[in-house]
């Protein structure tokens, strides 16, 4: 999931000296099974020559009823098995964290270091995987990608940690 995110980045800015993203039309779109808004995904390095791109992208998908396209694909996607593959996936998860099972947050923290590398789909999972052991943690978005933030000072542990349980590599 982050691969995408650094080559739209890397081609982007390639002509600014990776200073802003000068071309394209940002991320593309948020879509979710059951949205009724349309998403449009830039971050803050995007210039205006991106933003007036993801506008006019935005505008092309209002045009073509993405929610009805999205619809019609969310609907093939579970007659073809998706709901399986995703519980299938989530029961093999390293670490999974059980539904049953309620986690507290340890006493809330200053959170400056960030992790990244961490799949998308087992974000809120790995910060809860670090709650179990004591370490206070949160979910983010960096510019590359997901990132779990934690104390400085637990940086180190909160890494050993998410290597062990199979979050990251």
């Amino acid at each position: 999931s982050l691969s995408g995110n650094i080559m739209t980045k890397m081609l982007s800015s390639f002509n600014t000296g990776g200073s802003y993203e000068a071309i394209g039309d940002g991320y593309g779109p948020g879509i979710g099974e059951g949205y009724d808004k349309l998403v449009m995904i830039i971050s803050r390095a995007s210039g205006a020559p991106v933003i007036e791109g993801a506008i006019k992208y935005a505008a092309e998908l209002v045009r073509g009823d993405i929610w009805a396209v999205a619809e019609k694909e969310f609907a093939a996607a579970k007659k073809a098995g998706l709901d399986e593959i995703l519980k299938a996936r989530k029961e093999a998860s390293a670490g999974k964290s059980s539904e049953a099972e309620e986690v507290k947050a340890p006493p809330k923290e200053v959170v400056t270091s960030q992790i990244a590398g961490i799949e998308i789909m087992d974000l809120e999972d790995g910060v809860q995987s670090l709650w179990k052991v004591g370490i206070y943690a949160e979910s983010g978005m960096g510019c590359t990608g997901p990132i779990i933030l934690v104390n400085e000072s637990k940086a180190e542990d909160a890494e050993i940690e998410l290597r062990k349980s199979g979050y990251i590599q």
